[in-house]
C-alpha cells in the first residue's frame, strides 16, 4: 500500500480532529453518560410541524423546493430572515446581505478563508469556542486572547493589547465572539463592553464577527442588546442556525453583514458546495413565517431551564469545595474551575471508565491555560443522567483532592 500521507498538501498539516468528536467516539461503550457535546433534546424538535411544512412544500412549489439553488440562499429563506431578525431585535439592516450557509460552522469557515491570511492577528475570547480556534489555526492566524469575567470579554484588558499591539507595529483584522450565553462558559457580556468593543473597532480599525446561536435560549431577561444592533459603523458580520432553536438535521444557519463581504463569502461557497439545502432553507422560511420558533421557546426554554438547575444542585451537592463555577442565564453549557493540579485532559480517562464524559477546558484556550477546566453540557442527557453523571465526575474529584 502506498504511503498516502505523500499525496496530500503541506496544509493539511495543519488540520486538527475536534476534541469533542474525539470525546464521542468514547461513548460508543454502553453506559455512559455524555456531559460533552452541545447537543440540542430532541424533545425540542418541533417533528410533526416540520414534517406537515415540509410535505405542503413539496406539494405546492414541487419541482423548485427539489431544484438547486442560488449560492446566496432562496429569496424566500433571505426575507424570512429579515422577519425573524426584526421579531428577535437581532439588528439586521435592510441594507445588510445575508448568506444562506450549511449551519453557522460554514460561516465561520468560510469568513476565515476570505478574510484571513496565515500571520493576522484575531482578537478571541479566552477561552473561546474551540472549533472556532481551531478553523482558525489552521489559517495561521495569530491570536491575541483576551479574559473573560461574569461580563464578558474584559475589554479594558483588550484596549491595552490593542495599544501595545500598535506600538509595535502590528494591527488586528478580526475579533470573533460569543457574546451571548458564551460557549464554553455561558456569560453574559455586557452593554457596556459591548459598545466598548465597537469603539475600539472603529479606533483601530477591525471587524466583528458576532457568534449568536443561544441567544434566544434564556432563562430570565437579560437587558443586552446583539452587537449588531449596536453597531453603527458597519463592523458587525452576525451569524447564528437553526440547529438549537428547530433542528439541527436541517444543517442550515446564516450570516448577516455589508454586501461587499458577503458577496467574498458567497464566491468562496460557490466553492465549497455550491448553495445550502434547497428543501432546507423553504422548511425554515415557513416555520419563520407560521410562528412555530416563537411558539417552541418556551417549551424549550423551560426545559433547559430546568436541565441548568438540576445541574448547577447536583453540583453544590456532589462537587468538591475546591470548585466553582459559572451560573449560566442561558444556553447549553457550565464551566467548571479546579485546582491548579488537576489536569482535566489527563482525568478524562478516568471518568470515562466510571461512566462519564465531559470536554476538557484547555481545547476552549489559545494560550495553553486551562488545564484545570472542563465544560459541562445540560441540555442533552436527562435531569438523572445529569445529576448521576455530577455524581460520578463529584467522586473521582474528591479523590484526587484526597478530600
Amino acid at each position: 500500500m502506498p504511503d498516502y500521507s505523500r499525496f496530500m498538501s503541506k496544509r493539511v498539516e495543519g488540520l486538527e480532529a475536534s476534541e469533542i468528536r474525539e470525546i464521542l467516539k468514547l461513548l460508543e461503550r454502553p453506559n455512559i453518560i455524555s456531559l460533552a457535546g452541545g447537543l440540542p433534546d430532541p424533545a425540542t424538535f418541533p417533528v410533526s410541524e416540520i414534517a406537515e411544512i415540509a410535505r405542503r412544500v413539496i406539494e405546492e412549489r414541487g419541482a423548485s423546493v427539489l431544484q438547486y439553488a442560488p449560492s446566496r440562499g432562496v429569496s424566500d429563506f433571505i426575507e424570512a430572515i429579515r422577519l425573524f431578525s426584526e421579531r428577535f431585535g437581532l439588528g439586521v439592516r435592510r441594507d445588510d446581505a445575508i448568506l444562506a450557509t450549511v449551519g453557522s460552522q460554514e460561516a465561520l469557515y468560510l469568513a476565515a478563508e476570505v478574510m484571513l491570511d496565515p500571520g493576522d492577528y484575531v482578537i478571541v475570547e479566552n477561552p473561546t469556542y474551540l472549533t472556532a480556534v481551531k478553523v482558525f489555526k489552521y489559517r495561521g492566524v495569530r491570536f491575541l486572547p483576551v479574559p473573560l469575567d461574569d461580563n464578558g470579554m474584559r475589554t479594558e484588558v483588550l484596549e491595552d493589547q490593542l495599544r501595545r499591539l500598535k506600538s509595535e507595529g502590528g494591527r488586528v483584522k478580526l475579533a470573533y465572539l460569543v457574546p451571548t450565553f458564551q460557549n464554553p462558559t455561558g456569560v453574559v457580556m455586557s452593554n457596556e463592553r459591548r459598545k466598548h468593543l465597537l469603539e475600539l473597532a472603529e479606533e483601530y480599525d477591525f471587524l466583528v464577527l458576532e457568534d449568536d446561536p443561544y441567544g434566544l435560549i434564556r432563562f430570565e431577561e437579560i437587558d443586552v442588546k446583539t452587537l449588531k444592533a449596536l453597531d453603527r459603523g458597519g463592523r458587525v458580520l452576525y451569524m447564528s442556525s437553526f440547529s438549537k432553536i428547530l433542528s439541527p438535521g436541517l444543517r442550515l444557519g446564516w450570516i448577516a453583514g455589508p454586501e461587499e463581504v458577503i458577496a467574498y463569502l458567497e464566491k468562496a461557497k460557490q466553492h465549497v458546495n455550491l448553495h445550502t439545502s434547497t428543501l432546507s432553507q423553504y422548511i425554515a422560511a415557513e416555520a419563520i413565517r407560521a410562528g412555530i420558533v416563537e411558539r417552541n421557546l418556551p417549551k424549550l426554554r423551560e426545559l433547559y431551564k430546568r436541565k441548568r438547575d438540576a445541574m448547577l444542585e447536583a453540583l453544590e451537592e456532589y462537587f468538591p469545595r475546591e470548585a466553582r463555577w459559572t451560573r449560566p442565564r442561558g444556553g447549553f453549557f457550565v464551566f467548571v474551575y479546579l485546582p491548579q493540579d488537576i489536569d482535566t485532559s489527563m482525568l478524562l480517562r478516568d471518568a470515562v471508565e466510571r461512566g462519564v464524559a465531559y470536554v476538557p477546558g484547555a481545547s476552549f484556550y489559545v494560550d495553553g491555560s486551562g488545564r484545570n477546566t472542563m465544560r459541562l453540557n445540560y441540555s442533552y442527557p436527562s435531569i438523572e443522567a445529569i445529576r448521576e453523571g455530577v455524581r460520578k465526575l463529584g467522586e473521582l474529584l474528591r479523590e484526587r483532592l484526597g478530600g
